[in-house]
């Protein structure tokens, strides 16, 4: 199986609150229903939450959990951002004619102390075996040390990866990862893509690595690249591609397993 996230910097405009990209969604959502039309595979996508959550999320610190009664607040807001930006992508999805199905993260997620440690995979595997698309995003969630937290699109992914590790129909091969930038940056200011990232290679290369543009409450960059670092060693075979989702066509090549961007890998080839 395959997981596609389309990162909130591509569908929103993260230097403007609650703004999102329509005619960008739009296209992506064309993209994807063309690709898989021609070569079926099993595929969940996710969303990042982009200027709709992280804005919501930065004004109350949910990422950091409770501090005070206007948190619970906060917590809501979070959820309805993100659940505003979500339904966007859903209609853009299902307008395409993917047979998408949201499955929101907050409705079953327990975090203990900021990590994901529970997920109720049953509705996901369900939709996949049935050629549903599942639509997953980083979403709030209940926190057992903090009471409330965020959890990011990668963060579901990862947890995803685990449990479906032993499926033989449904493991993970693949995390592609569609943002703004052409992949990962050698430094802010070069301008020129690191074409593959290894455990080997990272710590050389982490101080050129930045944050990110707008409002991001999960790390930006460097932490989406470390995220993919520690899941590409865990499991064997498993790569993941960082690449821009706003060049046409490169959700397509994607797909496809053709060059792009950014290869994360074990110290193996893709």
């Amino acid at each position: 199986m395959l997981l596609l996230k389309l990162g909130g910097s591509l569908i929103t405009d993260k230097t403007r609150d609650n703004t999102p990209r329509p005619n960008v969604i739009a296209r992506l959502a064309r993209e994807l229903a063309g690709a898989l039309s021609k070569t079926p595979m099993p595929v969940l996508l996710g969303h990042g939450s982009g200027s709709f959550g992280h804005a919501a999320a930065r004004k109350y610190g949910t990422r950091a959990g409770l501090r005070d009664a206007e948190s619970w607040r906060g917590f809501a807001a979070v959820s309805v951002a993100a659940a505003r930006l979500n339904r966007l992508v859903a209609d853009a999805l299902h307008e395409a004619g993917l047979p998408v199905f949201s499955v929101l993260p907050s409705a079953s997620a327990r975090c203990q102390d900021g990590a994901l440690c529970y997920l109720d995979t049953r509705p996901i595997r369900a939709a996949l075996r049935n050629g549903i698309v599942p639509l997953v995003m980083g979403d709030v969630a209940l926190d057992d040390a903090r009471g409330v937290t965020i959890v990011s699109t990668e963060e579901v992914f990862a947890y995803l990866v685990d449990e479906f590790a032993d499926d033989p129909d449904l493991r993970v091969t693949r995390v592609l990862l569609a943002g703004e930038t052409e992949g990962v940056y050698a430094g802010s200011d070069t301008g020129q893509v690191i074409p593959r990232i290894t455990p080997a290679n990272w710590e050389s290369l982490r101080a050129g690595v930045g944050g990110s543009r707008g409002a991001d409450v999960t790390g930006g960059m460097a932490s989406k690249v470390q995220d993919m670092l520690r899941l590409v060693s865990a499991h064997p075979g498993l790569t993941a591609c960082i690449f821009s989702g706003l060049a046409e066509g490169n959700v397509a090549r994607a797909l496809a397993g053709e060059p792009v961007g950014t290869l994360i890998a074990d110290n193996r080839e893709c």
